[in-house]
Protein backbone atom coordinates (compact mmCIF):
# COMPACT_ATOMS: atom_id res chain seq x y z
CA UNK A 1 0.00 0.00 0.00
CA UNK A 2 0.92 3.57 -1.03
CA UNK A 3 1.22 5.92 1.88
CA UNK A 4 -0.54 9.53 1.79
CA UNK A 5 2.97 10.42 1.70
CA UNK A 6 3.84 9.09 -1.61
CA UNK A 7 0.64 9.88 -3.47
CA UNK A 8 1.30 13.82 -2.39
CA UNK A 9 5.24 13.09 -4.06
CA UNK A 10 3.61 11.50 -7.21
CA UNK A 11 1.10 14.29 -7.43
CA UNK A 12 4.16 16.89 -7.11
CA UNK A 13 6.54 15.02 -9.68
CA UNK A 14 3.52 15.07 -12.30
CA UNK A 15 2.04 18.39 -11.68
CA UNK A 16 6.31 19.63 -12.24
CA UNK A 17 6.63 17.57 -15.04
CA UNK A 18 3.27 19.01 -17.32
CA UNK A 19 5.66 22.07 -17.40
CA UNK A 20 8.97 20.72 -19.01
CA UNK A 21 7.49 19.66 -22.30
CA UNK A 22 5.82 23.16 -22.93
CA UNK A 23 9.77 24.18 -23.63
CA UNK A 24 10.28 22.70 -26.03
CA UNK A 25 7.07 23.48 -27.39
CA UNK A 26 8.03 27.37 -26.90
CA UNK A 27 11.15 26.27 -28.56
CA UNK A 28 9.43 25.10 -31.51
CA UNK A 29 7.13 28.47 -31.99
CA UNK A 30 9.82 30.53 -31.98
CA UNK A 31 11.91 27.95 -35.03
CA UNK A 32 8.57 28.80 -36.44
CA UNK A 33 8.59 32.56 -35.71
CA UNK A 34 12.33 32.58 -37.18
CA UNK A 35 11.65 30.54 -40.15
CA UNK A 36 8.87 32.77 -41.28
CA UNK A 37 10.83 35.83 -40.79
CA UNK A 38 13.64 34.45 -42.65
CA UNK A 39 11.39 33.80 -45.91
CA UNK A 40 9.92 36.90 -45.58
CA UNK A 41 13.12 38.28 -45.63
CA UNK A 42 14.07 36.12 -49.16
CA UNK A 43 10.83 36.70 -51.01
CA UNK A 44 10.76 40.65 -50.14
CA UNK A 45 7.64 40.69 -48.41
CA UNK A 46 6.91 43.72 -46.29
CA UNK A 47 2.58 43.48 -45.97
CA UNK A 48 0.58 41.05 -43.42
CA UNK A 49 3.31 40.83 -40.99
CA UNK A 50 0.84 39.39 -38.33
CA UNK A 51 -1.57 37.13 -40.49
CA UNK A 52 1.71 34.95 -40.98
CA UNK A 53 3.19 35.05 -37.66
CA UNK A 54 0.09 33.70 -35.96
CA UNK A 55 -0.03 30.25 -37.50
CA UNK A 56 3.62 30.11 -37.45
CA UNK A 57 3.86 30.77 -33.82
CA UNK A 58 0.48 29.11 -33.05
CA UNK A 59 0.35 26.05 -34.82
CA UNK A 60 3.97 24.64 -34.01
CA UNK A 61 3.39 25.38 -30.45
CA UNK A 62 0.59 23.22 -29.75
CA UNK A 63 1.46 20.52 -32.40
CA UNK A 64 5.06 19.88 -30.20
CA UNK A 65 3.58 19.79 -27.64
CA UNK A 66 0.62 16.94 -28.48
CA UNK A 67 2.75 15.01 -29.93
CA UNK A 68 5.41 15.03 -27.34
CA UNK A 69 2.53 14.51 -24.88
CA UNK A 70 1.24 11.42 -27.28
CA UNK A 71 4.61 9.82 -28.20
CA UNK A 72 7.06 10.13 -25.12
CA UNK A 73 5.69 11.33 -22.13
CA UNK A 74 2.02 9.72 -22.06
CA UNK A 75 3.61 6.04 -22.45
CA UNK A 76 6.33 6.55 -20.24
CA UNK A 77 4.04 7.18 -17.76
CA UNK A 78 1.52 4.54 -18.32
CA UNK A 79 4.70 1.87 -18.29
CA UNK A 80 5.04 1.79 -22.32
CA UNK A 81 8.19 2.97 -22.51
CA UNK A 82 10.50 1.50 -20.26
CA UNK A 83 13.74 1.90 -22.33
CA UNK A 84 16.02 5.33 -21.31
CA UNK A 85 17.74 5.03 -25.26
CA UNK A 86 14.32 4.59 -26.67
CA UNK A 87 12.58 7.81 -24.46
CA UNK A 88 16.00 9.80 -25.68
CA UNK A 89 15.96 8.75 -29.20
CA UNK A 90 11.72 9.60 -29.27
CA UNK A 91 12.73 13.00 -27.61
CA UNK A 92 15.29 13.71 -30.28
CA UNK A 93 13.28 12.82 -32.93
CA UNK A 94 10.86 14.90 -31.78
CA UNK A 95 12.71 17.79 -31.17
CA UNK A 96 14.15 17.70 -34.91
CA UNK A 97 10.70 16.84 -36.68
CA UNK A 98 8.38 18.47 -35.40
CA UNK A 99 10.07 21.33 -33.97
CA UNK A 100 12.43 22.09 -35.83
CA UNK A 101 11.39 20.63 -39.91
CA UNK A 102 7.63 21.35 -39.42
CA UNK A 103 7.83 24.99 -38.71
CA UNK A 104 10.46 25.32 -41.47
CA UNK A 105 7.65 23.36 -43.87
CA UNK A 106 4.79 25.03 -42.53
CA UNK A 107 6.53 28.72 -43.50
CA UNK A 108 7.25 27.87 -46.47
CA UNK A 109 3.67 27.51 -47.83
CA UNK A 110 2.52 30.23 -45.84
CA UNK A 111 5.09 32.88 -47.44
CA UNK A 112 4.54 31.31 -51.00
CA UNK A 113 1.23 32.37 -50.67
CA UNK A 114 1.81 35.67 -49.29
CA UNK A 115 4.50 36.17 -52.23
CA UNK A 116 2.39 35.32 -55.05
CA UNK A 117 -0.78 37.13 -53.48
CA UNK A 118 1.36 40.64 -53.35
CA UNK A 119 3.34 40.10 -56.11
CA UNK A 120 6.72 40.79 -53.77
CA UNK A 121 8.66 37.61 -55.52
CA UNK A 122 8.71 37.43 -59.54
CA UNK A 123 7.29 33.98 -59.49
CA UNK A 124 8.28 31.18 -62.10
CA UNK A 125 6.38 29.20 -64.25
CA UNK A 126 5.23 25.84 -63.42
CA UNK A 127 8.40 24.38 -65.13
CA UNK A 128 10.86 25.89 -63.02
CA UNK A 129 8.47 26.21 -59.95
CA UNK A 130 10.45 23.08 -57.89
CA UNK A 131 14.03 24.17 -58.77
CA UNK A 132 12.49 27.95 -57.45
CA UNK A 133 11.65 26.74 -53.88
CA UNK A 134 14.53 24.43 -53.89
CA UNK A 135 16.83 27.23 -54.54
CA UNK A 136 14.88 29.96 -52.46
CA UNK A 137 14.75 27.70 -48.79
CA UNK A 138 18.12 26.84 -49.06
CA UNK A 139 19.73 29.69 -47.05
CA UNK A 140 16.53 29.77 -44.91
CA UNK A 141 17.38 26.45 -44.15
CA UNK A 142 21.31 26.69 -43.63
CA UNK A 143 20.24 29.54 -41.01
CA UNK A 144 17.46 27.31 -39.43
CA UNK A 145 20.03 24.58 -38.96
CA UNK A 146 21.60 25.78 -35.80
CA UNK A 147 17.54 26.27 -34.42
CA UNK A 148 16.80 22.44 -35.68
CA UNK A 149 20.24 21.41 -33.71
CA UNK A 150 18.86 22.96 -30.43
CA UNK A 151 15.43 21.22 -30.98
CA UNK A 152 17.01 18.12 -31.20
CA UNK A 153 19.48 18.91 -28.17
CA UNK A 154 16.53 20.21 -26.22
CA UNK A 155 14.15 16.94 -27.19
CA UNK A 156 17.08 14.93 -25.63
CA UNK A 157 17.46 17.02 -22.58
CA UNK A 158 13.88 17.06 -21.80
CA UNK A 159 13.39 13.28 -22.65
CA UNK A 160 16.48 12.09 -20.24
CA UNK A 161 14.65 14.38 -17.55
CA UNK A 162 11.14 12.67 -18.09
CA UNK A 163 12.97 9.62 -17.51
CA UNK A 164 14.55 10.35 -14.68
CA UNK A 165 11.27 12.15 -13.29
CA UNK A 166 9.59 8.36 -14.05
CA UNK A 167 12.11 6.47 -12.01
CA UNK A 168 12.23 8.88 -9.43
CA UNK A 169 8.40 7.79 -9.59
CA UNK A 170 8.76 4.62 -9.47
CA UNK A 171 11.22 4.21 -6.29
CA UNK A 172 8.92 6.70 -4.41
CA UNK A 173 5.67 4.76 -5.50
CA UNK A 174 7.00 0.74 -4.62
CA UNK A 175 4.71 -0.70 -2.54
CA UNK A 176 6.17 -1.33 1.03
CA UNK A 177 6.82 -5.42 2.20
CA UNK A 178 6.76 -4.10 5.68
CA UNK A 179 3.73 -6.70 7.07
CA UNK A 180 2.89 -4.69 9.40
CA UNK A 181 2.58 -1.33 7.50
CA UNK A 182 0.29 -3.35 5.21
CA UNK A 183 -1.63 -4.52 7.80
CA UNK A 184 -2.38 -1.20 9.24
Amino acid sequence: MCSILDSQIYCKILISDLHISYFLAGNSSLCGLAANNFFRRTLNITKAPFISALPMAVIPFLSTAAVYEAFLRRPLFLGDLNCEVCAVVRGGLIGAVVGGLYPFLLALPVNASLAARYSSAPLPGKENLLRFWHRASQPVFKKMSFGILIQVLTGIYLATKHHGIYLKMLQQIKPSRDREELEA
